[in-house]
């Protein structure tokens, strides 16, 4: 595999590797962050308050059903990170071939599904009367674009499979500028209300997945295929869904305990509807490079477990949470005393309840990002050794915390009690995944004593 544009992350120095890694994936997920943060501020400053909780109160549901779409194309790009590392070219281009396939499947049937029932699940989670018709109408554009959400990821996930995470990463800045454009053209120039961010955001989204796969098939001639490679395999294709599935899942089951805990704020009111969005907005955008460190993680995993490296999976790890740990207490700071400030980017300053609010809730969060740090970076590790299952039973101890808290600190601390939602989740999924890591490691080298005995 001679393609200049494939990256091998089983040899060399795995503190320069990780850094050359995760740095193109943390500026990929900036931007990623800056068109939804530019989304959402003018969605609040052009729309007002009622239509930045309409769109905030969607947030947990769309992380349950296209954080699902994205876990199992997620999922999809391990086994093409193991083919990678072991060097096994024609299992390489048949595993991304049944990628394709079951990807056409899956997300067919889920926004057949969704978008059926999107009306149903607003009311189910008591969405205010004042914000429920702008959150059908964002929401349910949202998922009728699910396809393109899936391909998208799916081929961003292939490409940093093959070690290539700075190609991804020039799409989603094009699709972040493009976003932004049509943000302003459809909300402000043409007053399409809430439903023209939805649009704004499929259709960036629609021209990154269509470049994503022209780039893919010109540059990467590993991915020519004969006929006998791009055959349907069923023995691939549940191979790909026991990886894929059990991704999805812990997104899902994660998010079920986020649309519990946004039934609970939504009864607090629209202004704590709109803190909520406005915060956890500000806190993904902080949260970039504990992110970008989990994605690489997983490739990473990926690459040297196929190639039977466990000594430099352990070590990869540990520079990853060591870099997340410096990283967290920078941003720690930052959170607590500009607070403020970055409520302002979302609302005037007149609004002082939704300014404190964000405050406080970017204050107690940002104290745990050391927590999140161990989350994402050693269960991305355990799922790029091949353990998915394991992200499944991490995503119901983060479920059952924010369930916990929405039904006891929420209706007695308030908005307050929210803020301490996704710390408590943290802290119950490190004290499963930290000691899962050692087992799966444990496991791992016993298979691979015996395939070398």
């Amino acid at each position: 595999m001679s393609d200049t544009k494939i990256k091998d992350l089983t040899t060399g120095n795995p503190l320069a590797l990780i850094i050359g890694f995760c740095i193109p994936i943390f500026f990929g997920i900036i931007f990623q962050q800056f068109y939804s943060v530019v989304d959402t501020m003018i969605v609040g400053r052009t729309l007002g308050v009622d239509a930045l909780a309409a769109v905030g109160a969607t947030g947990s549901i769309t992380f349950m059903i296209v954080g699902f779409c994205n876990g199992i194309a997620s999922g999809f790009a391990i086994p093409v990170a193991q083919r990678f590392g072991a060097k096994d070219e024609k299992g390489l281009k048949l595993t991304i071939a049944n990628s394709i396939y079951l990807g056409i499947v899956f997300s067919v049937i889920i926004t057949l599904l969704v978008t059926t029932l999107c009306r149903t699940i607003l009311e189910f989670m008591h969405t205010p009367l004042n914000i429920i018709d702008g959150s059908y109408n964002y929401l349910i554009i949202i998922f009728w674009g699910i396809p393109i959400t899936f391909f998208y990821n799916l081929f961003s996930g292939i490409m940093r499979s093959l070690g290539n995470s700075k190609t991804p990463v020039l799409f989603l800045i094009m699709a972040s500028v493009i976003n932004i454009i049509l943000d302003m053209v459809f909300i402000v120039n043409f007053g399409m209300g809430v439903e023209g961010a939805g649009y704004a955001t499929v259709i960036s989204q629609f021209i990154a997945a269509l470049l994503s796969g022209i780039y893919m098939i010109k540059k990467y001639p590993v991915l020519h295929m004969t006929k006998e490679e791009r055959r349907a395999d069923s023995h691939c294709m549940l191979q790909l869904c026991y990886m894929g599935l059990p991704m999805g899942l812990q997104y899902s089951i994660t998010a079920i305990g986020s649309v519990i805990l946004q039934t609970a704020v939504n009864g607090l009111g629209s202004a704590a509807v709109a803190s909520l969005t406005s915060g956890s907005k500000i806190a993904c955008f902080f949260c970039a490079m504990i992110d970008a460190l989990g994605s690489t993680m997983a490739t990473f995993g990926g690459q040297n477990v196929g190639a039977k490296r466990l000594d430099r999976v352990t070590k990869g790890l540990y520079i990853a949470c060591g870099i997340g740990i410096i990283y967290s207490v920078f941003i720690g700071i930052m959170c607590t005393v500009f607070g403020e400030t970055f409520a302002l980017l979302f609302v005037d300053s007149s609004e002082k309840e939704i300014i404190a609010n964000v405050a406080l809730y970017l204050k107690i969060e940002s104290f745990f990002y050391i927590l999140l740090t161990f989350v994402n970076c050693v269960r991305f590790m355990i799922q790029g050794m091949g353990f998915s299952g394991f992200a499944v039973l991490a995503g119901v101890m983060e479920m059952i915390a924010r369930v916990v808290v929405a039904m006891t600190l929420v209706p007695i601390y308030g908005f307050k009690g929210a803020c301490f939602a996704s710390p408590v989740a943290w802290i119950l999924a490190d004290l499963f995944l930290i000691p899962a890591f050692f087992y799966v490691r444990k496991k791992l080298q016993i298979r691979f004593d015996s395939f070398f005995a």
